[in-house]
């Protein structure tokens, strides 16, 4: 009997978004997200549907580079759902998740509005945040309609996601992007918003809120630069996202990777999977030899970079290109490789 539990189609409810292990995900361009693609493994398929399952968000951990971000990005695009993110950062503050407040537009009509003064009351400049338009999308965009009726400075700026919602596009997927950057006291505050799946704005106490089956999927990053409360800790599910230890594995692993990259249309150039093969061999080497220093490991991020040199540079200059690549990309801790 296998002890490890697999999300199998049988055993999940068909109402789940289909994460496949067959093909690659296109991530299309959003704001400034460039196009992309992603391949889902085994393990994060199963984390996906736990949170999914349970309402819990999702926090990825793992070195950067390892695609924690994107994999946010590929569970919307392969669920066809609408994508919201936020980066934090010091000076990220538990409201700025839920609303802003645009105080500069706010002084910029003051200078144009002497009579209207109606048009300067604070709730007219009171922006949806993240949380606001995860929860509930269409009184976000009917509050930003509101705010922007008749207004000759326009808001928009963080907060404020393109794309457009509609029934059939299902839950959001919530991005929040580097916990680990913020004050401590952020990852509790948002305890109970995220519990209580809602809160009220601070003009009018209007509730922002929205039921279990429209939670959003709410999925957490962090690079580990801080330790992160253990309450918040205990309220997520948490899954790590790591490269394969094994040399040959992580060899085969690449290059899996390569290739799927290879086949999306905006990717430029060919290169030959033996090609891939000594390029993603370079990058296991560097890991195995820096893997006991404080100095950055290489992954997938920079095997995909070398990968992309190679394929528009004729095969009968790749070996000497791969050995000017290793000191321009693999090493970026300052010291000697070899």
């Amino acid at each position: 009997m296998n002890d490890k539990w697999s999300f199998s189609p049988s055993k999940i409810s068909a109402l789940l978004p289909d994460y496949s292990l067959d093909d690659f995900i296109s991530i299309p361009k959003d704001g400034t997200w460039p196009t992309s693609v992603h391949v889902f493994d085994t393990d994060t398929i199963a984390a996906l549907h736990a949170a999914e399952i349970t309402g819990r968000p999702l926090l990825l951990r793992g070195d950067p580079g390892t695609g924690k971000s994107e994999t946010a990005r590929a569970a919307a695009a392969a669920a066809g759902r609408p994508f919201v993110s936020v980066v934090i950062d010091g000076r990220t503050e538990p409201t700025d998740l839920k609303w802003r407040f645009d105080a500069v537009a706010r002084l910029a009509d003051a200078q144009v509005t002497k009579e209207d003064r109606a048009l300067l009351e604070e709730r007219a400049y009171l922006l949806p945040g993240p949380l606001w338009w995860a929860y509930a999308w269409k009184g976000a965009q009917t509050r930003l309609d509101e705010v922007n009726h008749e207004r000759k400075h326009k808001l928009v700026g963080p907060g404020t996601p393109p794309g457009k919602w509609t029934p059939e596009s299902g839950r959001v997927v919530l991005l929040i992007d580097e916990i680990d950057k913020a004050d401590p006291d952020l990852p509790n505050a948002m305890l109970e918003v995220l519990a209580n799946l809602g809160f009220r704005e601070p003009y009018g106490g209007t509730e922002i809120s929205c039921s279990e089956a429209t939670r959003p999927l709410v999925i957490i990053t962090t690079n580990e630069e801080r330790e992160l409360p253990h309450a918040f800790l205990r309220r997520c599910l948490v899954h790590r996202l790591e490269l394969p230890d094994e040399r040959e594995d992580l060899i085969k692993w690449l290059v899996k990777i390569g290739v799927r990259h290879q086949a999306a249309p905006e990717w430029q150039g060919r290169c030959s999977e033996d090609v891939m093969k000594q390029a993603a061999a370079h990058v296991a080497d560097a890991r195995e030899h820096l893997a006991d220093t404080a100095s950055y490991l290489p992954g997938t991020s920079e095997f995909l970079d070398m990968i992309k040199v190679l394929s528009v540079t004729p095969f009968e200059h790749s070996n000497v290109l791969l050995a000017q690549l290793e000191k321009l990309v693999l090493n970026k801790g300052g010291g000697r490789h070899r």
